[in-house]
């Protein structure tokens, strides 16, 4: 009966070895997270939940600025952040860390799941959303596994927010232009005409059109009916002034 010789088993024996050591070096080498939430509390508890899932913590950060320059000194390989956050908003997070690191991906987690929001984050080019109001903790591992493989995750109430604006002929993404829409934004924050028109560098004139335009195609026909429609769809993120 023909027996393996002790150089075929050697050799098998460091190929075992090597491949054991492989998949050590596979587990260390895992995403690499900044967490990115202003709620202390929340923010602890998304950082055990990544470390409990494998994937190493290399710095948190309670407001935007903080975590664009901890993105600059740490270099993560995904943000778990928030997008309501002080000081700079998740958007401008994500927009800022893009430019220091154009490989780094995103997984927002979020109470914020209307219609502009997911049309933001959509365009945003982000890798996954979590929403707060259902187990965000428990789908950490989940997400930032199927971002990892290189595929994405969003939770069923993302999902049901972009079906719900992709099925619906009259969405504002279909009847307003891109300047429109930013215009619309403005006004939800209660810019005036003025400070419309100076932070995107056009007369009042033009804003004035901008705002007839907008108010014919979504059916408002004064401007304190704009600001509360733009509020209701969530084109803004400051609060409700009373009228």
């Amino acid at each position: 009966m023909w027996k393996p010789s002790s150089t075929v088993t050697g050799a098998a024996a460091k190929a075992a070895r090597g491949l054991a050591l492989w998949g050590r070096g596979a587990r260390v080498s895992r995403m690499r997270i900044l967490v990115v939430e202003d709620q202390e509390l929340f923010r602890e508890m998304l950082v055990k939940a990544c470390r409990e899932s494998g994937f190493p913590v290399v710095a948190e950060a309670a407001d935007g600025l903080a975590a664009v320059d901890l993105v600059k000194s740490k270099k993560p390989d995904l943000l778990l952040l928030d997008i309501e956050l002080p000081k700079a908003d998740g958007f401008a997070v994500i927009e800022a860390a893009r430019l220091v690191r154009p490989k780094a991906k995103f997984v927002v987690v979020s109470s914020i799941c209307n219609a502009f929001t997911v049309y933001r984050l959509e365009r945003a080019r982000v890798q996954g959303f979590i929403d707060k109001n259902t187990g965000a903790v428990a789908m950490v591992k989940r997400a930032l596994e199927d971002v990892e493989r290189g595929g994405s995750f969003f939770s069923e109430t993302f999902e049901a927010a972009r079906r719900a604006r992709w099925e619906d002929f009259q969405s504002f993404d279909r009847t307003l232009s891109a300047r429109q829409v930013e215009v619309l934004r403005m006004i939800g924050d209660l810019r005036s005409d003025q400070e419309i028109a100076a932070a995107l560098g056009i007369s009042t004139d033009m804003v004035e059109k901008h705002r007839a335009n907008i108010g014919h195609r979504i059916g408002t026909t004064t401007r304190i009916e704009m600001e509360r429609w733009a509020q209701e769809k969530g084109f803004t993120t400051s609060l409700v002034r009373p009228h």
